[in-house]
């Protein structure tokens, strides 16, 4: 269950936001929203179900997700896929000389095994800065270990990582290498990464369709419903999966031994995706099923759907966090309150799985969906700089149109559109 997440000096974030995930004391109009959005940890503590984040185009949005897919794929990769001399996949801020040659910040607090754990680093292109976790055994929080460059301090709790700080290269992180070394508590959170905190960036990822094809026959009676559930007018879907190999005449004799070797020594897989529809006669009777080509044939709604169907179902199922770019994009406005309504709902979402998403759609921004503590937008200024906010900040009527409010430029995050009279209106005569 994640409670914050915070990015500094990263793309266009200058200054370290924050997104929140706790739910305040502000109440909604509609007590349901009080008691479907919103789950309960103690008597201190209750978090939020979804959240969704307004701006306009180039305003910063994608980069908040951008900055969550690097964070999970560093903690992911940086001990076993990068070499010593591997530079960082990180871009600061470059719009400001005050950033210039600093490190990126990124921080996450989430809950694991019902214990509050908060984990961050700071990264240039060749090393990691600094790393550090905390955690709540009880009540107080408490370090397990702090690393400043070379410089690891751990507490005796931390014990699995007295052997491995030697072992740890400068652009890896410490906890990654101590997970590949079997570190109890790093192993838990690397793998809270890894099937707990699921990012999609951008409005199409062919990374989770390629998830979808490889757990279709394990999913298929479930992935099926969902699509069902929105109207698609698909019956049924069949994959076929070839599996071959590159053969060595087929391959160029200057390519180097190491790279021949290991082409051949790889499998290839190609999927063939077929939909079936129900076909029907001039009277109106089903006769028999259509069979179509999936990439030729199908919408880039059902496409995209089909790519999110297994993060979708997983979140929900197992209680995780599922953050996507551009929810909205090549779907129906009623297809993208659906999946919101999943999350905010007591009977779809009984393991408190959290979504959040990107998103221009301002037929979202309805004090009958979401509470003002869920709605946050992006502004950028005039140097460039993404800034991070939530609606609950305003001094807002619970009776407020927020879609309306916001259209009009009350809560700022939308786009300054110009004259356009000067580019064609002179050529035309005007004046």
């Amino acid at each position: 269950m994640l409670i914050q997440f915070t990015v500094g000096n990263y793309l266009s974030f200058k200054e370290p936001v924050t997104l929140s995930m706790t739910a305040t004391d502000e109440r909604a109009k509609f007590e349901k929203l009080n008691e479907d959005n919103v789950f309960k940890i103690d008597d201190e503590l209750s978090l939020l179900k979804s959240a969704a984040v307004y701006g306009a185009n180039a305003s910063g949005k994608s980069n908040l997700v951008k900055a969550m897919a690097f964070m999970r794929w560093f903690v992911l990769n940086s001990s076993r896929q990068t070499q010593v001399n591997d530079l960082i996949n990180v871009e600061e801020f470059r719009l400001s000389t005050e950033t210039e040659g600093k490190p990126s910040f990124f921080e996450i607090i989430f809950i694991l095994e019902g214990r509050v754990y908060r984990y961050g680093f700071e990264v240039d292109k060749r090393r990691v800065v600094s790393e550090w976790l905390f955690h709540v055994p009880k009540v107080k929080e408490s370090n397990l270990f702090k690393r400043n460059g070379n410089e690891i301090k751990m507490k005796k709790v931390f014990k699995e990582g007295n052997l491995i700080a030697d072992k740890t290269r400068n652009n890896a992180l410490f906890l990654s290498v101590n997970a590949q070394f079997n570190g109890e508590i790093s192993t838990k959170i690397f793998l809270w990464f890894e099937s707990k905190f699921n990012v999609v960036s951008g409005i199409y990822t062919d990374i989770y369709k390629d998830l979808t094809i490889e757990y279709f026959s394990d999913k298929k009676n479930d992935i099926l419903e969902l699509i069902n559930k929105f109207d698609l007018g698909i019956d049924d879907i069949k994959i076929d999966i070839d599996t071959w190999k590159v053969s060595a005449d087929n391959l160029p004799n200057s390519m180097p031994e190491d790279v021949i070797k290991f082409i051949l020594d790889s499998e290839i897989q190609t999927d063939n995706i077929q939909t079936f529809h129900k076909k029907y006669d001039s009277e109106g009777e089903e006769v028999s099923l259509a069979i179509l080509d999936f990439d030729e044939n199908e919408s880039e709604g059902t496409k995209k759907l089909f790519a999110l169907a297994v993060p979708i179902l997983d979140t929900l199922k197992n209680g995780e966090v599922l953050a996507i770019d551009e929810l909205d994009a090549r779907f129906h406005p009623l297809m993208t309150r659906t999946i919101i309504d999943l999350f905010n709902s007591k009977d779809t979402n009984p393991y408190n799985a959290q979504l959040i998403f990107m998103t221009h759609d301002t037929n979202l921004l309805s004090n009958t969906i979401f509470r003002r503590d869920q709605i946050w937008f992006v502004e950028k200024n005039k140097e460039g700089v993404s800034d991070l906010y939530s609606l609950v900040e305003f001094k807002v009527d619970n009776n407020a149109d927020f879609e309306n409010d916001y259209i009009k430029g009350k809560y700022g995050a939308i786009p300054f559109i110009g004259n356009f009279i000067k580019l064609f209106g002179e050529k035309n005569g005007s004046k």
